[in-house]
């Protein structure tokens, strides 16, 4: 009886220490955590304001555009309004713009991210000669950049008699050191060469290995390589400036950097429909993250259970 009273307080003592202890250890995770979201949520105010400001923009009117409020909407809402004007002003120029980024970003990402995925997987998985070199020179070229380049693409594109055209917008857009470099990284460590080497057993080539295989352990990888070219593309201004002189070509960035150099006196008119235009150009790019994000989460728990 003694033993089992003596043990009773000590058993309240070491639950009491118990609880002490992680009632500090969650003050203090809550104290770094208090920073940590205070800090994101900084972040996210600084992201989102300037899309808010252009939300509001884009329902208000020519006059109601200087004339009032930046950050509220105005008591006449006029977005549907600038819509209309915005894809009937100029034969329905902006809507072939759209089309155009459409093009370049959609094939280039799509070819892009399917190029990359191939020499990433070559660079992973196959031991040749020179194949350091190879991978040390793609690693400099990320360091090396965009607008850089932009002046001996337009004289190798000029030189072949492709300039003021699609391809010279589209081929460009088909090389991506960084996805060559995140593929190379990502297929040399989720992809098992005693997979590859059971493919290769039951017949299947190198190519079909690669496509029904490696392909399929590479999707977050290839997800990501594929929203990033699609991004870079679609916000590429650069290079379609210097390639393309036919605004019939001209992608989103382009066309809408034209009317805002026009503007002024009696073309005042187009502020909105630039405003709005820059907004419907946004709505591609938030559909993308929205579809995608799902491939990225069922990439994190590929390799969370073992069959």
């Amino acid at each position: 009886m003694s033993q089992q009273t003596a043990s009773v307080p000590m058993t309240t003592i070491k639950e009491r220490t118990a609880t002490q202890s992680s009632r500090q250890s969650s003050r203090q995770v809550t104290g770094s955590s208090i920073g940590a979201m205070t800090f994101l949520v900084i972040c996210t105010i600084y992201f989102l304001v300037p899309f808010f400001w252009l939300i509001v923009s884009a329902t208000k009117s020519q006059g109601d555009l200087f004339n009032t409020f930046g950050f509220w909407f105005a008591p006449n809402f006029n977005l549907w309004s600038n819509l209309q004007q915005l894809f009937t002003y100029s034969d329905g120029l902006y809507l072939r713009w759209v089309l155009n980024s459409l093009l370049y970003a959609g094939v280039g990402s799509i070819a892009g991210t399917f190029f990359a995925a191939m020499a990433g997987y070559a660079l992973a998985k196959y031991v040749f000669r020179g194949r350091n070199l190879v991978f040390s020179t793609i690693l400099g070229a990320i360091l090396i950049p965009a607008t850089v380049l932009a002046l001996p693409l337009y004289l190798m594109m000029s030189a072949w008699g492709m300039s003021n055209t699609i391809w010279s917008v589209l081929l460009p857009s088909l090389v991506s050191p960084f996805g060559v470099y995140l593929s190379r990284i990502y297929a040399a460590s989720s992809v098992p060469d005693e997979l590859l080497e059971a493919a290769r057993i039951d017949g299947a080539g190198e190519f079909r290995t690669f496509t029904t295989v490696a392909m399929r352990l590479m999707v977050p990888a290839l997800v990501t390589i594929l929203l990033f070219q699609f991004v870079a593309i679609w916000n590429n201004y650069f290079l379609p400036l210097i390639m393309l002189s036919n605004e019939n070509l001209f992608p989103i960035t382009v066309g809408l950097e034209t009317w805002n150099v026009t503007t002024g006196g009696a073309n005042n008119f187009l502020y909105p429909l630039i405003i709005t235009g820059a907004l419907v150009s946004a709505i591609p790019l938030l559909i993308g993250c929205f579809l995608l994000q799902r491939f990225w989460r069922g990439g994190l728990g590929t390799g969370s259970v073992k069959g």
